[in-house]
């Protein structure tokens, strides 16, 4: 190789008259190249030696572990990107402080909401006859259902305005959809036994002050529609004006949010229906070793014969990430809409994808 590159370095020369000392030099900066370790520099070295001036390669775009396209190509998705959360709180609402330095949280990005997941379902007492004490709404034949069924959710949000008073205020507006199959009942052919689509409107808002030991971290109001999008005897809906605060301390967190019933135009096919589903909820949440466990209290804040609720417990436990297995348990009213005056025992064993944080 050194031979080689002498003779490039030589080639075009007069074949008389080549100064000793000029080949000394040549000889030199050779011995240079061939000491240059990294095979890119010694390449560069020996077309310098040579007189060839050649431009450094293009740098390649740089690129990410799981980028389909190069960096300067995936640009356009890295506004959904979210600085990383420094409490449970803010990993599913984005309450991190905005700033001068910092750039405004996107809008139109989905993102999680409530958990996501498939299970196998039972009830201690399936519906036979929902009813209503609007007559329209009740049934006079009992429906053919069986004990077991499949019960999926789905519940995503997005962000659609950013910082509404000043650097505060965030409005959401978030989609939740439960469905109960009936996959064993052939003889029906496995019907969708109830569906309860969900769409809501909340406006919160970032908030930092001790109350009752905990960190009061978000407030807010919101607007949430429920239906199981059925006509009679089996229609059900409801409208409800929402107040959440939002408590957190280490790996618990305390959501309370009670609700005022708002009604709607037309026939009312559930007019009782806050004295069953209640009137507010407390949700605590608790997040341990990767486990997520989940209490959810609802009452109808009546006393007596109108004292109902329900109380429903979840567990989550890390399988494959984000794959999960979810463990569910119910006991009271309304565990569907078209149950909201039915109470039962439900269990569900399954698996989920998106959990609470």
């Amino acid at each position: 190789m050194r031979c080689l590159a002498m003779s490039l370095l030589l080639v075009g020369l007069p074949a008389t008259g080549v100064p000793v000392a000029r080949a000394q030099t040549a000889d030199a900066v050779l011995q240079t190249c061939v000491d240059e370790a990294d095979p890119t520099a010694r390449l560069a070295c020996y077309d310098r030696a040579a007189g060839r001036h050649s431009q450094a390669p293009a740098k390649a775009p740089e690129t990410r572990s799981g980028d389909v396209f190069p960096r300067h190509a995936a640009a356009e998705g890295d506004r959904c990107e979210r600085p990383p959360p420094d409490s449970l709180l803010d990993s599913r609402w984005e309450l991190y402080a905005q700033n001068e330095q910092q750039p405004l949280a996107p809008t139109f990005c989905i993102r999680a909401y409530q958990p996501v997941y498939l299970m196998p379902f039972y009830s201690s007492r399936p519906n036979r006859t929902p009813r209503s004490p609007n007559p329209d709404n009740s049934v006079s034949t009992p429906l053919d259902v069986d004990n077991g069924e499949l019960k999926y959710q789905i519940s995503l949000k997005t962000r659609l305005l950013n910082d509404i008073f000043g650097n505060n205020g965030d409005l959401w507006l978030g989609y939740t959809q439960i469905s109960h199959w009936q996959i064993l009942n052939s003889q029906q052919s496995r019907p969708f036994r109830e569906t309860n689509y969900a769409p809501d409107a909340n406006l919160m808002f970032s908030t930092n002050f001790p109350l009752w030991g905990w960190n009061a971290r978000m407030l807010g109001v919101g607007l949430v529609h429920q239906s199981n999008g059925r006509s009679n005897p089996l229609s059900r809906s409801w409208n409800r004006a929402t107040a959440t605060l939002a408590l957190e301390r280490e790996n618990w967190t305390v959501t309370l949010r009670p609700w005022w019933r708002v009604l709607e135009f037309g026939e009312d096919n559930n007019a009782d229906i806050s004295d069953y589903m209640g009137r507010g909820e407390m949700e605590i949440v608790h997040v341990r070793d990767d486990m997520q466990f989940a209490l959810n209290l609802r009452h109808s804040l009546r006393a007596g014969d109108r004292s109902r609720g329900a109380v429903q417990f979840d567990w989550a436990i890390p399988l494959a990430p984000p794959l999960r297995m979810h463990v569910q348990l119910f006991n009271g009213y309304g565990e569907s809409l078209i149950d909201y005056n039915h109470r039962a025992w439900y269990a569900g064993v399954g698996l989920s994808l998106i959990e609470w944080y």
